[in-house]
């Protein structure tokens, strides 16, 4: 499972990418806000950095204001895919920008059949948001699995991108699953590594360490 990092946040880009974990970036207006950076200073750096694929997200709601948006993004680097909505144009620019060429993420997935028809429109990413299904009382990976397990059926070349990601639970369902890629704010990467069996380990080594006597 590749595993993304959800931030326009460049240090921690750039923490994320020397452990060596970072397979590549989702970006969306929130996290671009958060910085209180311009748009276009975040974009440029992170696509710079960064090898593996760099989401960017469109902000029009129109169909044609998407493609142009769009055809503007991919000016970043080869490596930008455009976020698209889920929406009625959103997928009708979908259709257009896969046609041309253009990698397209469609995010604010909630359910298997929109996973579906963005698989028919020709995205390259589908992006179920498991948080905030939780949030509702749905259980966000059990749409997962479902939407792989249609994928699977059909043999579309569509790449399940978990997102929303709360917690190490949701992590581990996916990689179980066999979802394509995960993308994971900074603070949940690090609960990943945490395990209080190998800091007590650690502790022990070292203060056993101390007692060896020097040669």
């Amino acid at each position: 499972m590749k595993l993304f990092i959800d931030s326009a946040d460049v240090n921690e880009i750039r923490e994320a990418q020397e452990m060596g974990v970072l397979d590549g970036v989702t970006t969306n207006p929130s996290l671009v806000a958060k910085t209180g950076r311009s748009f276009d200073e975040c974009a440029r750096e992170i696509v710079e950095m960064v090898d593996g694929p760099v989401s960017l997200e469109v902000v029009a709601t129109d169909c044609d204001g998407m493609v142009r948006e769009a055809e503007q993004l991919v000016n970043y680097g080869p490596n930008v895919v455009v976020k698209i909505p889920l929406i009625r144009d959103g997928l009708k620019a979908t259709k257009t920008l896969s046609e041309r060429g253009i990698k397209v993420n469609n995010t604010l997935c909630f359910s298997p059949m929109q996973a579906l028809l963005s698989a028919k429109a020709g995205s390259s990413y589908i992006s179920p948001f498991v948080g905030r299904l939780d949030d509702i009382s749905h259980d966000g990976m059990e749409v997962v699995a479902q939407i792989i397990e249609i994928y699977a059926n059909y043999v579309f070349e569509t790449e399940v991108l978990v997102a929303s990601v709360r917690n190490p639970l949701h992590l581990v369902a996916a990689a179980t699953m066999g979802a394509d890629v995960a993308t994971v704010p900074f603070n949940v990467i690090g609960r990943l590594l945490k395990h209080p069996l190998t800091e007590i380990g650690l502790k022990r080594f070292l203060d056993d360490w101390k007692n060896v006597p020097e040669g």
